[in-house]
């Protein structure tokens, strides 16, 4: 299987990175074919900004919401410097809205492009990552938040637009999510409800409505107190869990 792995801990020698070697010694040792996403080692930008909004302007989008005249001055304002704006004003002259729209579905950012492609090449996803403020570290939750866009992961139907989820088209294909978090509170501080708000906006928000068909979240408890042996069978259970993806 071609498996994406998507690292996010700022300590490369952390406990989580441990976990992110065994993970990648059991891909290697069941014969997957996989790639590392260390994304702060990479220095990827979290930070949605105005250019990752343009995903938003999309051929899906219902054409009453489609303005030619605020899709002109977006085209226009997203130019730069003068002369490039002179130049976009030229340009937009007697453009269809469809040309516009194209424009913006062709032009999102090129580390976005970049990921996707790593994405849309993987049968299989694997996140590793620490609990942050019972969710993802910002700069994983900014990676999902500008690379699973619109268009990409999932496009919404007239309904969607409307605000209600059974409108919500996936797009992805993988077969399989694995989310591995090491976490630091105990199991049963998880089981009050926690683990499942977790699992719900990870696991169902996240990955099965963007179109992955499988998903599974293993917490590893209160690294940081625990003791050799359980840390060791953690290190085991990544490993196997990768193995057997």
């Amino acid at each position: 299987m071609r498996v994406l792995v998507v690292y996010a801990h700022h300590n490369p020698k952390s406990f989580t990175h441990a976990i992110l070697e065994h993970v990648e010694r059991g891909l290697s040792d069941a014969g997957h074919d996989y790639e590392v996403i260390d994304l702060y080692a990479i220095g990827f930008n979290p930070v949605f900004t105005m250019h990752d909004a343009s995903q938003f302007i999309h051929h899906t989008l219902p054409q009453d919401m489609l303005d030619g005249t605020l899709l002109e001055e977006a085209i226009i304002d997203a130019a730069g410097n003068p002369l490039k704006r002179w130049l976009a004003r030229r340009w937009v002259r007697g453009k269809s809205i469809a040309d516009m729209v194209r424009l913006f579905e062709e032009n999102q950012p090129a580390d976005v492009r970049a990921h996707q492609a790593k994405i849309a090449r993987a049968e299989g996803i694997i996140f590793v990552a620490p609990v942050f403020w019972m969710g993802f570290p910002a700069i994983l939750k900014g990676w999902l938040e500008r690379v699973f866009a619109y268009g990409f992961a999932y496009t919404l139907t007239p309904r969607g637009w409307a605000g209600h989820l059974d409108g919500r088209t996936p797009l992805l294909t993988q077969r399989k999510g694995l989310i591995i978090t090491p976490t630091f509170f105990t199991k049963a501080e998880y089981d009050t409800g926690w683990g499942e708000a977790m699992d719900t906006i990870l696991c169902d928000w996240c990955l099965k409505m963007a179109g992955v068909q499988q998903t599974e979240h293993v917490y590893f408890y209160a690294v940081a107190t625990a003791d050799d042996q359980t840390r060791e069978q953690y290190l085991s259970k990544a490993h196997e869990l990768a193995k057997t993806f």
